[in-house]
């Protein structure tokens, strides 16, 4: 579906209501999806709408307030209630679906979590599983949770919890939220959680993003007895989030890290493409910060006599062994796993939170029910999560929104349900190829929609449309920006502008042969005389030049005052005059009472009075011209900055990528030297060099890309052909 034909489906067909209430009538309005604080639905589209399940308020109305339904500008999302969502017939495309119709048939009816949209960003009630494994054990990602996942547009925080079943992941996860319940809790032997859950908050610290929690499924649940599910469920957890929490019970020994098997596998059930770098490297690049959450920790953290801290407890207990033995290679695998594939290693211990009778009701309690040592270390924990857990990225710090991060799981399940491997560059590259078109149309989308609706033709400047025209091209293109992803070479940005260049090139016609038709309808009435007279003749007689020519003086008077004629006021009338030019010849050389002198000096007064129409008709296509041709420019900028914006802001994550990998290697180098691993310490040095480089190469800032400067260079260089294609617009 074209943009195009949408506009003009809404011009032809109006899916609107526009129903004017009455006093004392009620009206709501949907606090999550309204961009006009003004917008309002009358009761009868509220009740056939998904507002009704929103944050919405309801009054009385005063009279005269008219319903805002199908008028897609001021809302931020389901414009339409069911009975006025356009049809794909109404969108004269009988065998597709038009995007407002199958939001509204698409939202499920049975009960869902209840979730409120805020400026991109969504609030949930309550968590909702995001990828199901059903009785056969094939995983499958549940539509509501995408359609949530759809409506966030910000950058989203992912935070994923695993570890074995029944030790306490979802009560964390509950705090992480704010919330006293939420994940399914429970007292008995059986693993509540099945799948991976999600919960959807707006970040408590960073404004303008989504904090997203990913509760998995339990690990080694006797009932499931299936350790490659297993497997799949913490890949997925990697994969997906930007800060892996591993909660176990107890303490960090030789018997944990076994249970931690499932990092020595990661290599096998994640593929990366070969690169300059080794392939552990790779992954460490895309892999989250891991956090260890040791629950009803009895040790005290000592070392040697000396405190440590929980960090310090983790890292002593990642120490690698001396040798070659099968024993040593086993003790190895896991820390040696776990230092190579996560650069950020966190540790938090906590006490025992109650007593086993209150901890069957854990739900139920308070802070004041629980042990103030292990509220405080739950409190240091959420802090650092809340704090410290990055954006969820891909290789090179390119940000995702929940949007994306919905396509992300759409792709690394379908290739787990397919018997592949899910590999992280293809991830990439169907990613772009689903948002990038996508972001292309709905920004022009937006595009029309704004410019149908806040211009009204025809304007009376070129000014005047070009105003609306940059406020839209501005907010198009950032909408293009937020939703685009790895656009390589830039070219469905530059798409994008030459949609909008080609879009409002038709509207200046549009403008153009709306004004010329205002113009002509404003000469037949103000020359109304001045054509009666010349039809009956009135003025081929002695002294009728002289009225000739102060009908024509006194119309074209009446023509200049009148108001709305658009920017074709002074070319219509240039038309107008050079007509009656002609006429006026012979009307002065039928006038008897003129003498020769007379009529010279009248042949002059025209001549001036034509120039100066030349002049102003010149100055009125002038004014048209250069404006369309700052407008061209100014797409250029606007593009280029906000384009320099998202890569500056990926620049700077991808730095701290690099810095993050690069600590890691160079702090795994010098442990390795102190234990005596020698070799693999020289193997590091090479993979070191490597990062260094890519790190300087990073800290450059990126040059204007080149396509663009020549867009910018061919503006000025081809000032003939773009002067001519603008001309086009206006007829010139």
């Amino acid at each position: 579906m074209t943009v195009c034909v949408l506009v003009q489906s809404w011009q032809r067909q109006t899916p609107r209501c526009g129903r004017v209430s009455r006093s004392g009538e009620t009206i709501y309005s949907c606090r999550d999806c309204v961009l006009d604080p003004t917008c309002v639905m009358c009761q009868d589209c509220f009740q056939y709408s998904i507002h009704s399940r929103h944050n919405f308020k309801k009054r009385v109305s005063n009279g005269g307030t008219a319903c805002n339904c199908g008028e897609v500008d001021v809302w931020r999302s389901a414009p339409y209630c069911s009975q006025h969502a356009p049809t794909a017939s109404d969108l004269g495309e009988p065998t597709r679906t038009s995007r407002w119709e199958k939001q509204w048939h698409e939202v499920p009816l049975p009960r869902q979590p209840e979730a409120s949209v805020t400026g991109g960003s969504v609030t949930m009630n309550e968590p909702i599983c995001l990828i199901d494994t059903g009785r056969d054990g094939r995983m499958s990602v549940q539509q509501g949770a995408l359609q949530i996942l759809e409506q966030i547009q910000q950058p989203v925080v992912v935070v994923a919890v695993v570890g074995l079943y029944r030790t306490g992941k979802s009560y964390l996860m509950n705090r992480l939220a704010g919330r006293q319940s939420g994940f399914a809790l429970g007292s008995t032997i059986e693993s509540k959680t099945k799948g991976i859950w999600m919960w959807c908050v707006p970040h408590p610290f960073k404004d303008g993003h989504t904090l997203v929690l990913l509760d998995t499924e339990g690990l080694g649940d006797v009932e499931k007895g299936d350790d490659k599910h297993d497997t799949w469920i913490f890949c997925l957890a990697v994969l997906l989030s930007s800060t892996l929490v591993y909660n176990s019970l107890g303490i960090i020994d030789n018997i944990a890290l076994e249970k931690l098997q499932f990092v020595t596998e990661l290599t096998e059930h994640i593929r990366v493409k070969s690169s300059d770098h080794s392939r552990n490297t790779e992954l460490m690049r895309v892999f989250p910060s891991f956090v260890w959450t040791v629950r009803d920790f009895t040790l005290e953290l000592e070392l040697n006599g000396k405190p440590i801290t929980s960090d310090e407890y983790l890292e002593n207990s990642l120490k690698l062994k001396s040798g070659s033995t099968p024993e040593v290679e086993r003790h190895n695998k896991v820390r040696q796993s776990l230092k190579e594939f996560f650069a950020v290693r966190r540790c938090f211990v906590m006490d025992r939170p109650a007593s086993a009778a209150k901890m069957k009701r854990m739900e139920q309690l308070t802070d004041a029910d629980l042990e103030p040592s292990f509220v405080q270390q739950a409190q240091q924990f959420c802090s650092y999560i809340h704090q410290q857990a990055q954006v969820k990225t891909m290789r090179g710090g390119r940000g995702l929104t929940g949007r994306m991060l919905g396509s992300l799981a759409e792709t690394y399940v379908e290739a787990i349900r397919s018997g592949k491997v899910p590999c992280l560059e293809s991830a990439v590259e169907a990613l772009a190829k689903i948002q990038n078109g996508r972001a292309v149309a709905e920004a022009l989308e937006f595009y029309w929609a704004k410019m149908t609706r806040k211009v009204q033709f025809p304007t009376e400047t070129q000014e005047a449309l070009s105003r609306v025209h940059t406020s839209a091209e501005k907010q198009a293109i950032s909408i293009f920006i937020k939703a685009s992803f790895n656009d390589q070479d830039y070219k469905h940005q530059q798409q994008l502008k030459a949609s909008i260049e080609e879009k409002y090139g038709a509207l200046c016609k549009r403008n153009v042969k709306e004004s010329r038709k205002v113009c002509w309808s404003v000469i037949r009435r103000v020359f109304a005389s001045l054509d009666h007279g010349l039809s009956n003749g009135s003025y081929m007689r002695p002294g009728g030049y002289r009225k000739f020519r102060s009908a024509l003086d006194q119309g074209a008077q009446l023509y200049r005052s009148a108001k709305r004629k658009g920017v074709m006021s002074e070319e219509v009338l240039t038309e107008y005059l050079e007509e009656k030019h002609v006429v006026g010849q012979s009307v002065r050389a039928a006038d008897q009472n003129l003498t020769d002198a007379q009529k010279k000096m009248e042949e002059e007064n025209i001549r001036r009075e034509e120039a100066e129409q030349q002049q102003r008709l010149l100055q009125q296509r002038t004014r048209m011209q250069e404006q369309a041709l700052r407008d061209l420019e100014e797409s250029n900028q606007e593009n280029i900055r906000q384009l320099n914006r998202k890569m500056e802001e990926e620049r700077h994550r991808n730095q701290k990528e690099l810095q993050r990998v690069l600590s890691a290697k160079l702090q795994e180098q010098k442990e390795l030297l102190e234990r005596g691993f020698d070799r693999r310490a020289e193997d590091l040095e090479e993979e070191i060099k490597k990062l260094k480089r890519d790190k300087r190469e990073a800290e450059k800032p990126k040059p204007e890309p080149s396509c663009w400067s020549e867009v910018k260079a061919g503006l000025k260089q081809a000032g003939k052909a773009v002067g001519k294609k603008v001309a086009s617009w206006f007829g010139f």
